[in-house]
């Protein structure tokens, strides 16, 4: 890491809010996490290079702390048009509106030029590992870059990439499992991981999975991590733009699973009764069947059916509160806290 690039132990607060794509991200959420003496993410998959310019340049007027932005990585290769024409018509004939299944790369060129001239302190990646030559180039400008893995085998390939630190993603992770090899996303949990990676690579670690109470930061801060990524806890927060459904749902103690029925991508959410009719038959094909199930799953939010769109969520989606996100970063660090204290005695 180069002198002077932002480093997760910078932080007042070992608390990182994860970056959640597709609408609960909001500048009021990240900045709120942000000055509350963690580090706020913002989230740019599927949102056009321009439209994340003006969140950076919103987000820098409700914030002078440091922030990061999350890019997408796309895949290498479109999937195969048949398997993506027979999710499809099984869609339909279930009476679903359905969209054009193309694959794209999320305005990626765009993203990247946009990265280095907007100069974030930590720019993250997802779903891929970015060309070495953007590593060094965005370390080059001052970017830390942080790579999302989910495996032992990936964290030492982004570390041997250049990566200035790691976020491990357990497989109780909330939304889409983040790694690098899309076809085989790795089951590890996320205390399993951060041991293995910590003895692997000497890099720091950000624990990203089932994380919603102050214990659970100090659980993954004991096994090595040196941060909490928080995704499904700042869900229900007032600051969030999660929609009345699925901040609803996510109240109850009820059962997640894994699934490619949304997006062709395998993601972590509550078990409803799209995932139950479709999750079997989906096949990885991403972001082909994102966009082919995007109609379908907009008609359900704006109709507050829950069984009809994605409910992301982490295995301790229960245990999320109410409660204002700053308010909420500060209390999980200061549990913290006090839970490792309380541990050294034991």
């Amino acid at each position: 890491m180069m002198p002077g690039m932002f480093a997760p132990g910078d932080l007042e607060h070992p608390i990182v809010g994860a970056p959640l794509a597709g609408g609960p991200t909001t500048i009021a959420l990240a900045a709120a996490v942000s000055n509350a003496g963690g580090l706020g993410f913002l989230a740019a998959g599927y949102k056009t290079a321009d439209a994340v310019r003006e969140d950076v340049a919103a987000m820098r007027t409700a914030t002078d702390r440091p922030f990061g932005v999350n890019v997408f990585v796309p895949a290498g290769e479109p999937a195969s048009a048949g398997v993506v024409a027979a999710y499809a018509g099984r869609l339909r004939a279930a009476g679903l509106e359905t969209g054009d299944p193309r694959w794209d790369d999320d305005d990626w060129a765009a993203k990247c030029e946009l990265l280095l001239a907007e100069r974030p302190p930590v720019a993250s990646f997802t779903f891929g590992l970015p060309p070495r030559r953007l590593i060094a180039d965005l370390q080059e400008a001052g970017v830390a870059v942080w790579i999302t893995v989910t495996t032992p085998h990936e964290a030492t390939t982004a570390a041997q990439a250049g990566a200035d630190a790691l976020i491990c993603q357990g497989a109780e992770a909330g939304g889409h499992r983040g790694g690098l090899e899309p076809a085989n996303p790795g089951d590890y949990g996320v205390l399993a991981l951060l041991q293995i990676a910590g003895a692997a690579v000497p890099l720091p670690l950000i624990a990203a999975g089932g994380i919603v109470t102050g214990a659970g930061v100090a659980g993954v801060l004991a096994a090595g991590a040196a941060a909490a990524a928080l995704g499904t806890a700042l869900m229900r927060t007032p600051e969030a733009g999660t929609v009345g459904a699925h901040r609803e749902a996510l109240a109850y103690d009820s059962p997640t699973a894994l699934t490619r029925a949304f997006t062709g991508r395998s993601a972590r959410g509550i078990v409803n009764a799209f995932m139950r009719d479709h999750g079997d038959a989906a096949p990885v094909a991403y972001p082909e069947l994102h966009h082919l199930t995007s109609p379908a799953r907009a008609a359900a939010r704006a109709a507050g059916d829950p069984d009809g769109f994605n409910l992301w969520a982490g295995q301790a989606h229960a245990l999320a509160t109410e409660e204002p996100a700053a308010d909420l970063v500060r209390r999980l660090a200061a549990e913290a806290r006090q839970r490792l204290a309380a541990a050294a005695t034991r």
